[in-house]
């Protein structure tokens, strides 16, 4: 295990945060070549981590990090692995070419420098969370990148369907946040570590817990949101109404794959179990056919990639939980592969609609001379999609048919499912990649010419690295494939698999797949019309449950809000009084905790004994009197006679508090009286009285009981040595009473004072609005 240099890791984590803050000034200077400068940030990110390629390559892990609440053990800490390093290159890589995508897409727009500042700060946030290593860190990063999301997605606020994509993709992926913090809560509880360095070393152990599926059901609630699996894949594809450049980061290098990556992160200490085999294999491979199927009815460009994303995202949750090595070599090698196809052609589906204006398929064809560039990237990235030899989508496909394919049952039928989503995605990828650029040429919305260097620079580099990575497979495999599957298996692992072709049952896979989807791509518009009328026939999807759901919430919300806030204060002061007696109480009685009855006091002196009888006779006052300012002033009876007894018994300090305070609370509550238009005394119905009376007798009572319950217990000096030995030494006070109040717990009385004054405000406030409305009446 090696340490990096902290100062420069942690430079590389916030530099897209420093330049998502200088974005906007920047781009208010310079423009849309500003996008250049600040693609700096993310290469320099991209270089850095790169320095890391020779040792993680040779074994070692890189650790670091900053201590932040030591005794709560919590810290600001990386951990970069295979797995960590790989998902950090991508996302700074792609991110760099992204940056400078957006300045050629998004040319002109005003809020340019607001939405480069979104990118970065999405970014940052993907990039801490792949790095993370304390839980703390890894939860609110993973947040950050749904608030990012939600920021991105909902970029053009003035459109409804932005708007309700953005909410959308927020809700989901935040709830899942939430099941993610719960499942991390158990995760700590039952192994006491809060590290993923530490976590992933402990074998067995948390298999064994019997906290162990309840763990799992939590994990995989944010896994799966994130990563789109069904049934909580609705949010991605109407997530395409964010701008091109957000939808190609986000489906090749970042948000949709943090799950993926936390199911690869958590394998050596979720995985291997009946459960995680059961489930993940199923969510995925009903998520990859589902996403396969749909994405063949759509005809805009940015959704049939969007579909095809979740089912290459569910085809790597199948292969992370299929169980075995080969499985998970091939699921690195797809995750690599799709990153550089998927991000390729998605900016040259954005390139084609910002020079035609258009995504729609059936509008396009003949591209191939006017967008002579974008078609070769379309053309490279398409055929690694569809794993053609010499790309690295052959050998990701080529592994996944090596992994799954066997004799028994369960392996036939997730080859089955495996085949026929690779093969509708062949069909995809053609479409998308081929059909726009061949044919005829068609009457587009804008005369199209080639795309500027901005927007076609993303594509080729992508698409070339696709061919490279296949054709120097070894290249691809020491310093990519195996770190990452060895992190991920936790034990030194070799990927070897190269594009030559190999005879045997993955390849005759392979071949079937190509001509099933070649067939499907010549029949497309009856593949799409069949989808059509399948989709139609089920009904309402989850989309639409989606709506009924939150519809329903905020009926429900407004119905209990009319029962629990009609705008009534005696209501609301009754409720609170219920329960604060109920708190009290309760627990006395439920738990047999009811103090024992002290004896009468035989040294009670007479002077003592008389101010206890004018507090109750002023109890008595406030109950007979015959209107309200009456029982103000009688009011005051009793909180002097209590202030009395302080001063018998020895706290003349507390003495002189209770008599300003009684003293201030009269007055101040008479002046209010004669500001209000009240009845002159109190007329309530005898219920009311009765009901009234037995809550004010409850509290009191429950009060008192805890009282004696505190006072019961043998006194424990600790405290009390602690404040004479220090409030002279520490605090310069000879009085260790308003040392107390004043120095050690001066932030406390600085808060009563505020609620105080808040409250006196809020009182003057109302009575200004009376006042008011009293003149306009």
């Amino acid at each position: 295990m090696a340490a990096s240099a902290p100062a420069w890791t942690f430079i590389a984590l916030f530099l897209p945060f420093v330049a998502a803050l200088l974005a906007p000034f920047l781009v208010s200077r310079l423009g849309d070549k500003a996008a250049w400068i600040i693609a700096l940030a993310p290469a320099l990110s991209f270089l850095h981590f790169c320095r890391f390629l020779g040792e993680i390559s040779a074994g070692e892990v890189v650790t670091g990090g900053y201590a932040w609440a030591p005794s709560l053990n919590l810290s600001f800490s990386w951990f970069i692995d295979g797995l960590s390093l790989t998902f950090a290159l991508l996302i700074t890589g792609i991110g760099t070419l992204i940056v400078i995508y957006s300045g050629g897409y998004m040319k002109g727009h005003r809020h340019l420098g607001r939405f480069l500042s979104f990118i970065l700060l999405f970014m940052g946030a993907m990039l801490g969370l792949v790095v993370s290593d304390s839980f703390l860190m890894l939860f609110v990063y993973w947040e950050l990148t749904s608030i990012a999301s939600f920021l991105l997605i909902g970029f053009d606020h003035e459109r409804e369907a932005a708007r309700r994509a953005a909410l959308q993709a927020l809700v989901v992926t935040g709830a899942g946040g939430l099941s993610l913090l719960a499942g991390l809560v158990f995760l700590w509880n039952v192994t006491g570590v809060t590290q993923l360095s530490l976590l992933v070393h402990l074998g067995d152990a948390l298999k064994m817990s019997p906290f162990y599926l309840p763990a799992l059901f939590l994990v995989l609630g944010g896994a799966f949101t994130k990563s789109a699996q069904f049934p909580f894949h609705f949010w991605l594809p109407n997530a395409m109404e964010a701008p091109t450049p957000v939808s190609a980061y986000l489906h090749s290098a970042t948000m949709v794959k943090a799950g993926v990556y936390l199911l690869m992160r958590l394998n050596p200490v979720l995985g291997g179990t009946p459960a995680w085999e059961i489930l993940l294999p199923f969510f995925g491979g009903v998520t990859l056919i589902t996403g396969a199927l749909i994405g063949i009815r759509q005809t805009d460009l940015k959704l049939m990639l969007a579909y095809t994303t979740m089912a290459s995202l569910g085809l790597l949750v199948m292969l992370t939980g299929f169980g075995s090595p080969h499985a998970i070599e091939a699921a690195v090698l797809y995750l690599v592969a799709h990153s550089l196809f998927k991000g390729a052609l998605f900016m040259v589906a954005g390139a084609v609609d910002h020079e035609t204006g258009t995504r729609e398929l059936p509008l396009l064809g003949g591209l191939r001379h006017a967008m002579p560039v974008t078609f070769a990237a379309a053309l490279l990235a398409a055929c690694s999609m569809a794993g053609l030899p010499l790309f690295a989508g052959f050998l990701a496909k080529e592994e996944i048919y090596a992994a799954l394919a066997a004799g028994n049952p369960r392996a036939v039928f997730f080859t089955g499912a495996a085949l026929a989503g690779n093969a509708l995605m062949v069909a995809i990828a053609l479409a998308v990649g081929l059909k726009p650029f061949i044919g005829q040429r068609k009457n587009t919305p804008r005369h199209p010419h080639e795309a500027p260097i901005t927007l076609w620079l993303g594509p080729v580099v992508l698409a070339a690295l696709g061919i490279v990575f296949g054709v120097f497979s070894p290249l691809l495999h020491a310093y990519l494939s195996s770190p990452m599957a060895s992190a991920i298996i936790d034990e030194p692992t070799v990927v070897t698999i190269t594009t030559i072709p190999h005879l045997g049952l993955p390849l005759a896979l392979s071949v079937f797949t190509l001509a099933i989807g070649v067939l499907i791509y010549w029949q497309l518009e009856r593949a799409r019309w069949l989808m059509a009328q399948m989709l139609e026939s089920l009904g309402p999807g989850p989309d639409r449950w989606f709506d009924h759901m939150v519809t329903g919430l905020v009926r429900f919300s407004a119905g209990l809000m009319r029962i629990i806030q009609p705008g009534r204060l005696e209501i609301y002061i009754t409720i609170t009084f219920i329960l604060v007696a109920l708190t009290l109480l309760v627990p006395l009685f439920v738990f047999d905790e009811l103090p024992d009855m002290p004896a009468w006091p035989t040294g009670l002196l007479v002077q003592e004994a008389a101010f206890f009888v004018i507090a109750a006779l002023g109890i008595i006052a406030v109950l007979r009197a015959a209107d309200r300012l009456t029982a103000i002033v009688s009011l005051g009876i009793q909180g002097f006679a209590v202030a009395v007894i302080f001063l018998l018994f020895g706290a003349p300090d507390l003495s002189f508090t209770q008599f300003m305070v009684e003293t201030l609370s009269v007055v101040i509550l008479t002046l209010v009286m004669t500001r209000l238009r009240l009845s002159v005394s109190d007329h309530r119905p005898a219920g009311q009285v009765v009901l009234d009376a037995t809550i004010a007798i409850a509290c009191g009572l429950g009060f008192a009981l805890m009282l004696l319950k505190s006072v019961g217990r043998p006194l424990d000096p600790f405290m009390t040595d602690f404040f004479d030995a220090y409030s002279k030494a520490i605090a310069h006070g000879a009085n260790v009473v308003n040392v107390i109040i004043v120095d050690f717990r001066g932030t406390d009385t600085l808060g009563e004072i505020a609620v105080v004054m808040i409250t006196g405000l809020a009182v003057l406030a109302l009575l200004k609005l009376r006042v008011g409305k009293r003149g306009e009446g």
